[in-house]
């Protein structure tokens, strides 16, 4: 009786939030071409929309980007604010909040997106602070409660990474989280997908914006784990850094970039920027080849929704294996170079590995130390 009591205060001291429905995403842009995380938590957006049963929206800001308003409607949004002015090409913190305030007062979400790069980052909390409102930041995970409750439970790693904290808004709307890159999956373009356009208008003028942006130097040859389709990453079972020279030029053979676990870049092998893993890059590449790394918990949430997981090791229980399509137990230093010198043959024709069967098969190299090679099937 106390129990239910206590429940009914509760739920009276809760604010009615009654007016506040939908799920808005802020699509990121630069120079009129979105970053694919805005429309992979589009994809997100859509299964958190449906469970509420309620509109799935974006909001498009920047200068000549209509087209970025119909692509989001491709993507998934049932309707798309869109505000272009020229003051709004570059991004700049305060005219880009003002014009999210602004829509958020008025259309109301329950929930507002952004993507964890820098500029969401700094989008997102500059606009938490103003409402106010709760910001998750850096989520890997989201999900909604269904009706009557509605609360987003956005869940990140905690307590060096261990474990998973859920963080919940209760007491306040919208609710907010920015979202990793490669962590959720875009749903397919679909062309022939309707959806509502609304423009709305800036807030700000140019003579109003105190910062100005001079000029916008691209940095060439920068690492974009993120946006790769192939990694070759190492980890501890490599024994140093020279062995990232290996791991280098089968990455130039297969046509893509070098990755590590955290374990390699704490011991200062190789940069922070090549690490993967849940306090380094989350990808989503179409091959992912593990080289000398065990598949802690801490590294295969971060490459997990790869299309093609090849893993070597010398240790026939790493669990690593648990994650590979393919596995192949032996000698890196004898394992790497012979696929390097494979890879770079068959170049001009393909740089992928055949489609996993569903039947397990184990062969033998022809090297005098024998290397066995096992496959995962996709129903094991």
């Amino acid at each position: 009786m106390a129990k239910e009591q206590a429940d009914e205060l509760t739920e009276a001291a809760m604010p009615d939030w009654s007016a506040y429905r939908g799920v808005l995403i802020v699509v990121e842009q630069r120079d009129g071409e979105a970053k694919k995380v805005s429309w992979q938590l589009l994809g997100e957006g859509r299964k958190l929309a449906t469970k509420l049963e309620a509109p799935l929206m974006a909001l498009v800001i920047g200068e000549d980007v209509a087209h970025l308003a119909e692509e989001a409607i491709q993507y998934g949004a049932d309707r798309v604010y869109l505000c272009e002015a020229p003051e709004l090409r570059d991004y700049r913190t305060r005219p880009y909040s003002r014009v999210c305030l602004k829509l958020i007062e008025e259309a109301k979400p329950e929930i507002v997106l952004f993507g964890a790069t820098a500029t969401g980052r700094d989008l997102a909390g500059a606009i938490a602070t103003h409402l106010p409102t709760g910001l998750t930041a850096d989520t890997t995970q989201l999900d909604v409660e269904p009706p009557p409750s509605r609360l987003l439970l956005a869940s990140r790693p905690a307590f060096s990474e261990k474990m998973m904290a859920t963080i919940l808004c209760k007491q306040y709307r919208p609710q907010m989280a920015t979202a990793r890159a490669g962590v959720f999956q875009a749903l397919p373009k679909d062309a022939a997908r309707q959806g509502e356009i609304v423009r709305i208008d800036s807030t700000m003028r140019e003579e109003e914006i105190a910062a100005q942006v001079l000029n916008f130097l691209r940095e060439t040859g920068k690492l974009n784990l993120e946006e790769a389709e192939i990694i070759v990453a190492g980890g501890r079972g490599l024994g140093g850094p020279e062995a990232f020279k290996l791991l280098a030029e089968l990455a130039e053979a297969l046509g893509g970039v070098v990755g590590a676990s955290r374990a390699a870049v704490d011991a200062g092998w190789i940069g922070h920027e090549h690490q993967v893993g849940q306090t380094g890059a989350t990808v989503r590449p179409k091959l992912y080849v593990a080289v000398g790394i065990s598949g802690a918990v801490q590294h295969t949430v971060g490459m997990g929704q790869a299309d093609v997981v090849v893993a070597i090791n010398k240790d026939a229980k790493a669990p690593i294996f648990q994650f590979a399509h393919y596995g192949i137990v032996g000698d890196l230093f004898k394992i790497v170079p012979a696929i390097t010198e494979e890879a770079r043959k068959r170049k001009p024709q393909s740089s992928m590995p055949p489609t996993a069967t569903d039947t397990p098969v184990s062969a033998r190299s022809t090297s005098s130390e024998e290397t066995d090679i096992r496959e995962r099937s996709e129903a094991g």
